[in-house]
């Protein structure tokens, strides 16, 4: 056995894409647990005690912007794919279907719909997306939809 043994490095490309997030996965799991474990549990026992309520069960619920942002965001992951099949290794689905989504949330959450508010939601709409995929895609070479 000569040196290639100890010092040859084997990739499966067809697996390889999964190392890093399989890593974030197990590293926010375990810091879930630790936050469950050093903030839940005390902050659970107020909440039987009666000192703290959950910030779920008092005040006001949106609903417009509850339910709206969940069907926006179903609908851009399900629109991301399929715009995403036609140019196909070109991030171009990401890019396509961010810059709608990114301006319908930002309309569903403005207060004010005045023409500065809806001016700087525009730009935001189509520059943190062309900005993103830039550098994601581009420069990184990262595969978006």
């Amino acid at each position: 056995m000569g040196s290639s043994g100890l010092f040859t490095v084997t990739i499966d490309f067809e697996r390889s894409h999964l190392f890093f997030p399989q890593i974030i996965h197990w590293l926010l799991l375990i810091f879930v647990l630790l936050i469950l474990a050093t903030q839940g549990v005390p902050y659970l026992r107020e909440v039987r005690a009666g000192t703290k309520s959950l910030p779920f069960t008092s005040g006001h619920f949106d609903s417009l912007r509850f339910f709206g942002t969940i069907v926006l965001t179903i609908a851009y992951f399900l629109s991301m794919q399929y715009v995403g099949e036609f140019f196909p290794n070109t991030g171009l689905g990401f890019l396509l279907m961010s810059i709608p989504y990114m301006f319908a949330l930002s309309w569903l959450y403005l207060h004010r719909r005045d023409r500065r508010h809806v001016m700087a939601t525009t730009i935001n709409a189509l520059l943190a997306p062309i900005i993103a995929w830039y550098v994601l895609a581009q420069l990184f070479g990262i595969t978006l939809p």
